[in-house]
């Protein structure tokens, strides 16, 4: 489904955004498929403003919704970190490194006083304006993973970051401790499960987390569903949890629901979005490319196949960051401009 340029759309003729064109890219880089998996980081590379940002949709090339996510700015770090891991490609860090900075410093000044992450910007017609102020459990969660990786990458170039250690510090504390400060999307899986995909929440209290809402969106047998109030279950959703519980060492559970949802397999090897079980129906009638992606990563993450297997286990990213000097600064206490903070940040 890789377009010319490089890009990786959701599905034929759909938009591409960047979280899950790197997905893609990551995927197709286990599958050994070099040639694609760096033409869609040369994608990223041209594709990024001079901000440090990209479009939230481009279709065919052309920008939908110019706008800006902060957890899909920050997750290039990751899909180039995992690339080092398997490649040892230095070269190729040290070119894809100054989009790896901008997009990060971005999304670092876009932290909340409570250390979450406003999760997008507003396009104005001109550039980029009003910050929507509030942050997303599970968009945060992972920029913790992605601020791992880029200080990973940041020591291996000798080009410290001490900016993206005291945001990750903050944040990773806000999602263990402050989850009630974050948007309420509580019916959303992905709300559940990110604190331990992401890596700021694991061991016993990961298992605690997951246990919270296991009868609530495991359907034995089929998957996960997407939506607590629901009858859908969705692969990629499946298996992020897959690789959630993988990486807390709950191997079983983890072997067990990535079988279940190789209902959604097709004839050719790709992989329906979901499944609506009351009405036997797939639906979307399409195969996603992000579902694709999850299945492969999470293949390779059980079966530790590739050096990057542990991508998300984290074991090769930098440490987890200290909590150090940190202050709730929780809504309420003072006021806040967050699109000045970002502006006087980059300047």
């Amino acid at each position: 489904m890789q377009e010319p340029d490089g890009a990786v759309p959701w599905t034929v003729g759909a938009h591409v955004d960047v979280w899950n064109h790197v997905e893609a890219t990551m995927a197709m880089l286990v599958a050994g498929e070099v040639e694609a998996a760096e033409a869609a980081y040369d994608w990223c590379r041209r594709s990024q403003r001079d901000d440090g940002t990209w479009a939230m949709k481009t279709v065919a090339g052309k920008v939908e919704d110019a706008s800006a996510e902060t957890n899909m700015c920050a997750y290039l770090a990751v899909g180039v970190w995992h690339h080092w891991v398997l490649r040892r490609d230095l070269a190729f860090v040290e070119r894809m490194w100054p989009v790896v900075r901008r997009g990060l410093d971005y999304v670092v000044g876009m932290q909340l006083p409570f250390g979450g992450i406003a999760w997008s910007q507003e396009w104005d017609g001109n550039g980029l304006g009003r910050v929507n102020r509030e942050a997303l459990v599970a968009g945060s969660s992972s920029i913790y993973q992605s601020l791992r990786a880029g200080v990973a990458l940041a020591e291996l170039l000798g080009d410290a970051q001490p900016e993206w250690e005291l945001a990750g510090g903050r944040l990773g504390h806000a999602v263990r401790e402050h989850r009630d400060l974050f948007l309420d999307k509580s019916g959303f899986s992905m709300d559940w499960y990110y604190p331990v995909l992401g890596g700021a929440v694991r061991g016993q209290a990961g298992l605690d987390l997951i246990a919270t809402r296991w009868d609530d969106f495991v359907v034995p047998g089929l998957g996960i569903r997407c939506v607590d109030a629901s009858p859908w279950v969705t692969g990629a959703e499946t298996c992020e949890l897959v690789m959630a519980l993988d990486c807390l060492d709950d191997h079983a559970r983890a072997r067990q629901l990535y079988a279940d949802m190789q209902h959604l397999r097709h004839e050719n090897g790709s992989y329906w979005t979901g499944y609506v079980y009351p009405d036997e129906v797939n639906w979307p009638g399409e195969q996603t490319t992000y579902t694709a992606a999850a299945v492969i990563l999470a293949a390779d993450e059980l079966s530790r196949t590739s050096p990057a297997s542990g991508i998300m286990r984290g074991e090769t990213l930098a440490a987890h960051f200290r909590e150090i000097g940190l202050e709730c600064g929780c809504p309420g206490e003072q006021p806040y401009d967050a699109s000045a903070d970002v502006l006087s940040r980059r300047s």
